[in-house]
């Protein structure tokens, strides 16, 4: 057997006093009842928070860069905006102009820039290319007002009827598409042109107007001839004879109120009296009245369009075509200088009204025209027949001016 002494075994309880184990049940059991006012719970409860989440928790997982989505530049852009001038405010962004403006040369300074047409511009079934076209060109020789022929010779250049009631006719003659009119309108509007509706020759006609025999059968044309222009003998439709002022009153409403759109119409010298007709009649005051009367019916029937004359200065246009102009209560007026011989005094009365209108003889004054600012507007009639190689001279010349 070995003398070596044995190992203690178990926990050792038994060798603890019995007293001292008394003591500890004893202290805790006092302890468990007191614990209210202690605030033992409290603590408990406390540890309790803390720690239940170490136990209890739902493991927190840390995404691998392979789990986070990829954000495309277009949806990236969606959600951050970027500091760009297209996602400024409207009200703080400024135009800045990609080239300065050029500077306007004398002739766009001038208010109206036209140029006339005749009516038998649009014969021969002018198509709607052909006049859209047209219109564009003279746009693009510098010109933005066009005068165009609608009446002459004792006709309308458009389906009238007025014409068919009174005379027997729609129309003039000639072969013309019904609508060219309006495509001539809308165009140039388009290109921020104006069109003026010219009533050519007036109240006067020729032996070849479809009307004539059938004037001289209701005795409407004055007795004698007007030789005013050499080349062709006119006869005045006697306005004096209320029949005939209601036709041209007539026709004016009626060509308004078909095209609301115009801008304007004008008459020229041809509203007149020549003072060499037979007789020392003064029909002054009488045609002053007619001419009141036509505008004031349009006026009612359309107050946008302007009532414009062409004519000679005023002193001339009473004392030789009994046209007192002035009188008339027109909304503009433009002095035809056709005559270079007299060219400085009438542009004394030029200055004083809203323009001029010159022809080919007078285009070597055309620099001086365009350089004097008290010339308001300039205003070309083709003589030569031919207005768009007109047009294009004049362009040249105003190029070769700068």
């Amino acid at each position: 057997m070995s003398n070596k002494k044995k190992e203690p075994s178990g926990c050792g309880c038994a060798n603890i006093p019995l007293s001292v184990i008394i003591f500890i049940l004893a202290g805790g059991y006092w302890l468990f009842t007191q614990k209210d006012n202690l605030g033992i719970s409290n603590l408990l409860s406390q540890a309790q928070q803390i720690i239940n989440p170490i136990f209890n928790s739902t493991p927190i997982i840390t995404p691998t860069p392979e789990t986070i989505p990829q954000i495309t530049p277009s949806f990236a852009a969606s959600i951050i905006p970027k500091n760009t001038p297209s996602n400024q405010p409207t009200a703080i962004k400024t135009a800045i102009p990609k080239t300065a403006p050029l500077p306007v040369n004398p002739w766009e300074k001038k208010a109206i820039r036209g140029i006339y047409l005749s009516r038998y511009q649009v014969t021969n079934n002018a198509s709607e290319k052909m006049i859209r076209e047209r219109v564009r060109y003279y746009r693009s020789q510098g010109f933005n007002t066009i005068i165009h022929g609608v009446w002459g010779n004792g006709c309308t250049m458009y389906n009238s009827k007025v014409m068919q009631q009174t005379l027997g006719y729609k129309s003039c003659p000639n072969q013309f598409q019904d609508q060219w009119l309006d495509w001539l309108i809308d165009e140039a509007h388009k290109q921020g042109m104006q069109v003026h509706a010219y009533f050519e020759k007036g109240i006067k006609i020729d032996k070849n107007s479809p009307i004539f025999d059938l004037a001289i059968e209701k005795k409407w044309v004055v007795p004698g001839v007007d030789k005013t222009y050499p080349a062709i003998e006119h006869y005045v439709l006697d306005v004096e004879i209320p029949e005939v002022a209601n036709f041209f009153k007539n026709i004016l409403v009626e060509f308004v109120q078909r095209y609301p759109q115009i801008d304007a119409v004008q008459w020229d010298d041809y509203l007149g009296y020549h003072a060499e007709l037979p007789g020392k009649v003064d029909r002054t005051a009488k045609l002053t009245a007619f001419v009141q009367q036509m505008i004031t019916g349009m006026k009612k029937a359309n107050p946008n369009v302007s009532f414009d004359i062409c004519h000679h200065n005023p002193y001339w246009a009473k004392r030789y075509f009994a046209a007192d102009w002035e009188k008339w209560n027109v909304d503009r007026v433009f002095i035809q200088v056709y005559n270079d011989a007299n060219f400085q005094e009438e542009l004394n009365y030029v200055k004083n009204y809203d323009g001029i209108a010159i022809s080919e003889p007078q285009f070597h004054r055309l620099k001086a025209l365009l350089d004097n600012s008290e010339v308001k507007s300039v205003l070309v009639f083709p003589a030569s027949g031919k207005p768009e190689q007109t047009a294009s001279t004049v362009n040249n010349l105003i190029k070769n001016t700068k």
